[in-house]
């Protein structure tokens, strides 16, 4: 790979500078358009990259965009893919991002995607051939706002080897819900079916840390805390079989329904110039169609909950994402100089 990124974080470094949402934009949009994208795929990988960094997941946001960007230069981004669109069914959007990115894919369909579902109150969309989806809830989130319940599910790369198996068979397959609120941000849930993330692993490599017991195993199949012997090996599922069972769960909507590449089909998408034909698969739901009074209802619920001590997802995400607005974004001046400074050329940098 022309391009291993580094993870960065925050707090414990003296060198950082805060940006606005403008200066950041720039900075993420003419990296992308410097590493082979097309202004389109610019605009919408920078808006998902801010978005991730703004709600205070760095391993997702400034700090992910070098793997992108590093697709790019190797090939395993097309730069200048155009997804193509179909319609088999009224409430049914299928798209081929033939090498491209999720995010621009997801673009491209989304006021379409919220007017089927207005009109038909549910409706799917399914997305093949993609590099990585980036973080799920973002897609979840989005239709929430627009009112809509929503459920996302994505594969990838083999990264996780369920119970019994001693090489990686799925991706971290993660599941992302979400659902409006009427005086508050939406109802958030996103999250693997692994242990833990795969950036955790070379987050703890880099810092020279161990990781805990139970969250994966080596290349010969073993149980490690060595997090360099984990990335060359495999994660495990959360909860043994269950975990297991939802990610075959995933596995069987994100890469079958969608017509993507199994998790044992995909390429790397650290590696290579091939990319990982990721697939995504998006239900959304009216819920006003069933119950007029559904925010209010949820609200009413999850305060509820709160006041028996309940931790209700999304909160703290859409707390951090108005520091970020009122305040700017915070990021390693290290990490900007790499971005903005790369010496962009085909196979390496």
């Amino acid at each position: 790979m022309g391009m291993e990124p580094a993870r960065w974080d925050v707090e414990g470094m003296d060198e950082a500078e805060t940006i606005d949402r403008e200066e950041a934009d720039v900075l993420a949009r003419d990296a992308i358009v410097a590493a082979g994208g097309s202004e389109a795929m610019a605009r919408s990988l920078a808006r998902a990259t801010i978005a991730s960094e703004s709600r205070g997941l760095r391993n997702l946001g400034f700090a992910h965009l070098p793997d992108y960007l590093g697709g790019l230069i190797d090939g395993r981004i097309d730069g200048f893919a155009e997804p193509v669109i179909t319609s088999p069914a009224p409430a049914l959007i299928c798209i081929d991002a033939v090498g491209g990115v999720a995010q621009l894919g997801f673009d491209r369909v989304f006021d379409d995607f919220c007017g089927r579902v207005g009109a038909y109150g549910i409706a799917l969309m399914s997305m093949s051939n993609s590099f990585t989806t980036g973080e799920l809830g973002d897609y979840a989130l989005r239709l929430a706002e627009a009112s809509f319940v929503a459920l996302a599910a994505t594969s990838g790369p083999a990264l996780m080897a369920p119970p019994g198996a001693a090489k990686p068979v799925y991706c971290t397959n993660p599941l992302a819900f979400a659902a409006p609120r009427a005086n508050g941000p939406p109802l958030l849930i996103d999250q693997a079916s692994s242990a833990t993330a795969f950036v955790n692993l070379r987050e703890a490599a880099e810092k020279g840390e161990t990781i805990p017991e139970g969250w994966a195993i080596d290349a010969d199949g073993k149980p490690t805390t060595d997090p360099t012997r984990a990335m060359a090996g495999a994660l495990l599922t959360f909860g043994g079989r269950r975990g297991a069972n939802i990610a075959l769960m995933v596995e069987v909507l994100a890469a079958g329904l969608t017509t993507a590449n199994w998790a044992t089909d995909a390429p790397d998408f650290r590696t290579g110039n091939r990319s990982p034909g990721a697939g995504l698969l998006i239900i959304a739901i009216s819920p006003s169609l069933l119950d007029p009074d559904f925010a209010h209802r949820l609200d009413r619920h999850l305060e509820s909950l709160e006041q028996l001590g309940v931790h209700i997802p999304g909160q703290a995400k859409a707390d951090a994402a108005q520091r970020a607005d009122r305040h700017g974004i915070t990021l390693p001046k290290a990490l900007r100089a790499r971005i903005s400074g790369m010496t962009f050329s085909k196979g390496g940098v």
